[in-house]
């Protein structure tokens, strides 16, 4: 048995909470608002973002950061991506050396264009900054369904131990040293999401969708690599498959904030009606940022902010995708001779 605390205790905090709480960890949930930790304390249930999954008894619901965080094993970082760096630098003075911290988060910082668990490792530079990823929606973990993630960390001991910390006979667990193509599949996907959303909220098909999600691993991919991720990686559950699930979940804020522009509503009416962050808006104006600094073309990611940041309308977004100049595929494959 393990000490671990989580901080956040919104869906995706609660559910891993849950999880660890039930795989027999000593487990305190972290909030900074009062009323949730009331909530909390007194219904034993995430009412507002995760309805329907109860907080074992045995896990202790706290306000107090310095508590929370002294004397454990594990912390488990759960807050939204733009808050992270905040967060970490009201943590950082109650952490001590060697500190496992592992971020759940998915995103890219807008102003630094650092991963996550870059800007944790900037903020508390004593700590061993870990990811947690892949295809894996609050709502499903909650309800101990069929998942699995991958978890990276610089060392393999360091991997194994998180491995086995959050492993059950549900949710399956792979280990990896590539935290940054971890990192940027996580964050990138949700801008392919948002693309995704807003083909059905067009009331496209299945062909426009599945068009939009392999050119997308393609940008991913791409992007991905050219900032020192492992194709490996993108080629599986942090890319690929995280991209599969968020595309097409009914779960997936990104998704809906998409599907929710394709009807007509404006990007800051979506994420109002979604109500938690939708991530991959954070993310979207940082991916093109970085595809810019390293030359790398991202057809998807320059339209998706067009209609998050100029206004564009997404059926001209998509028509201006499908009649770019022609393209191969692949480059890298060789025809006959002529």
């Amino acid at each position: 048995m393990k000490k671990v605390s989580v901080i956040g205790a919104g869906s995706w905090g609660s559910a891993l909470a849950v999880l660890l709480a039930n795989n027999g960890h000593e487990v305190t949930l972290w909030s900074h608002d009062s009323k949730e930790i009331e909530m909390l304390q007194k219904e034993r249930e995430q009412k507002d973002k995760l309805p329907g999954v109860k907080l074992p008894e045995n896990i202790k619901v706290s306000a107090d950061l310095e508590e929370t965080l002294t004397g454990r094993d594990v912390i488990v970082m759960a807050v939204p991506s733009p808050v992270v760096r905040s967060m970490a630098t009201r943590m950082a003075p109650f952490i001590k050396e060697g500190q496992v911290i592992v971020n759940v988060a998915k995103g890219i910082e807008d102003e630094t264009y650092k991963t996550l668990t870059e800007i944790i490792e900037e903020e508390i530079p004593g700590a061993v900054v870990c990811v947690l990823s892949g295809p894996s929606h609050a709502e499903e973990v909650g309800r101990k369904l069929p998942t699995t993630c991958v978890v990276g960390a610089k060392k393999e001991s360091v991997a194994v131990m998180l491995q086995d910390l959050f492993m059950n006979e549900v949710f399956r667990v792979y280990t990896s040293p590539d935290i940054m193509g971890i990192e940027l599949g996580g964050a990138l996907k949700n801008v392919i999401a948002l693309a995704a959303g807003v083909t059905d909220g067009l009331g496209y098909g299945d062909n426009t969708k599945a068009a939009l999600m392999t050119r997308g691993i393609a940008e991913l991919t791409r992007l991905g690599a050219a900032l020192g991720g492992q194709i490996e990686t993108f080629t599986g559950l942090t890319g690929i498959g995280d991209l599969i699930v968020t595309c097409t979940s009914v779960h997936s804020r990104n998704r809906k904030a998409g599907l929710l522009m394709g009807q007509g509503y404006s990007p800051k009416e979506a994420m109002d009606e979604v109500k938690m962050v939708v991530e991959g808006v954070y993310s979207a104006k940082a991916a093109l940022g970085l595809a810019k600094r390293n030359n790398v073309n991202v057809p998807i990611i320059e339209e998706v902010n067009k209609v998050l940041f100029e206004e564009k309308d997404p059926k001209e977004a998509v028509a201006d995708l499908l009649l770019r100049e022609r393209k191969k595929e692949h480059t890298n494959l060789k025809w006959e001779e002529e």
